[in-house]
């Protein structure tokens, strides 16, 4: 799949949609969901046009991959959800209901999540 630069969140990235940003560095923005699952619902995207895992794996350099790694990383901590825990999901494709096409980790904290996958789906 191309990368559509309408999306929203590239859209988000060049300042023509506001967010309630979280955290900023070169490689990541991450900013509250606009509809949380959550008491803490974060969206963390890299700033590269990517679609998903796959493409970005592929196509970014090291120092891209790992900046966005540590970025998660940042703003679990930024957040204080390391310690009471946080789950961090990536919808890929459309069997995962993936809808934004640009790479993008939602990190859920602030409440017992649950069970990591719904029962009966297996």
């Amino acid at each position: 799949m191309a990368y559509d630069d309408q999306n929203v969140f590239a859209k988000i990235l060049r300042g023509e949609i506001p967010c309630d940003k979280v955290y900023e560095d070169e490689w990541a923005l991450a900013f509250r969901d606009i509809a949380p699952q959550a008491p803490t619902h974060v969206l963390v995207i890299p700033k590269g046009p990517y679609v998903s895992l796959d493409d970005f794996t592929t196509q970014a350099g090291g120092d891209e991959i790992a900046g966005f790694v540590r970025a998660v990383g940042l703003v679990a901590r930024q957040l204080g959800v390391v310690d009471p825990g946080y789950r961090i999901l990536a919808n890929i494709g459309p069997d995962a209901h993936q809808e934004v096409p640009h790479l993008h980790v939602h990190l859920f904290a602030g409440c017992d999540l649950g069970r990591m996958v719904k029962k009966g789906l297996v």
